[in-house]
């Protein structure tokens, strides 16, 4: 079967359901919130997803060990109609597929970790409120001095799912998503980061503890992503209840 454009959200979300912990943020990603700025690709039972909401586009493309060489060889078909320059987030063996067309500049291994242990959070005091449109000045300015760098769409506040902690009136600690869809029952946490100022004191658990409480009432899984060399953050997520459940790496794309 040759790779095709595939169109038919009911396909796809059986296909990704089969492993939804791994495959969070392409189920999210089916939700009418992003489905506008995406295009999937399919061959047999192997799915490809290029998300045109970020500048440049993303590849998300994931499979347990024994799937790599089918998903690879969609890839390396894929590979001459994908943009010039994206992002690919890829299941360990996977760049092989794209490195004929493309240079990949590697940002390290990551992990995908899902929520495992939930009673952990009722260990953690949980804190914060949730965040709007109003927040966003103080939103930016927060991530400017915490987090440069950091791939944050403002339109992810329609969600209602970001929390923030405020001292004297000013944002020290956020968690937000990346994803959330009720309707695919996923939610991948994103953009979690505290005040310099304030760091050691436990904002960061307080903040994410309330926020995958309000999760887990409209969701099944809750997943993140996270550098498996960020060992603090690793450490923070692990005495919340989270486990590794696959690795990954991010690379920047460039054709050659």
């Amino acid at each position: 079967m040759p790779v095709r454009a595939e169109h038919d959200r009911a396909v796809l979300a059986g296909l990704l359901s089969r492993d939804p912990v791994r495959h969070a943020y392409q189920l999210g990603d089916l939700d009418d919130f992003f489905w506008p700025y995406t295009s999937w690709f399919r061959r047999d039972d192997e799915v490809a997803l290029l998300y045109h909401g970020v500048d440049p586009p993303t590849l998300l493309a994931f499979a347990a060990p024994p799937r790599v060489a089918a998903l690879a060889a969609l890839l390396s078909d894929l590979a001459p109609v994908l943009p010039p320059r994206l992002y690919a987030h890829l299941s360990p063996g996977l760049d092989a597929a794209l490195s004929p067309r493309f240079r990949l500049d590697g940002a390290g291994a990551h992990l995908k970790m899902a929520l495992t242990d939930p009673a952990a959070l009722a260990r953690v005091a949980p804190a914060g409120e949730p965040l709007g449109v109003a927040d966003l000045p103080q939103l930016r300015d927060l991530y400017a001095r915490a987090y440069p760098g950091n791939w944050f769409d403002p339109r992810m506040l329609d969600t209602g799912q970001y929390l923030g902690v405020r001292e004297g009136g000013a944002l020290v600690a956020v968690a937000g998503v990346h994803v959330w869809s009720p309707v695919y029952r996923v939610a991948a946490l994103g953009n979690v980061t505290t005040d310099p100022a304030a760091r050691g004191r436990g904002l960061a658990a307080a903040v994410v503890a309330a926020l995958c409480r309000r999760l887990r009432a409209s969701v099944d899984h809750v997943t993140l992503n996270v550098r498996a060399d960020n060992g603090p953050a690793v450490r923070l997520y692990t005495r919340l209840g989270f486990t590794p459940v696959a690795d990954y790496g991010e690379y920047r794309l460039t054709a050659r």
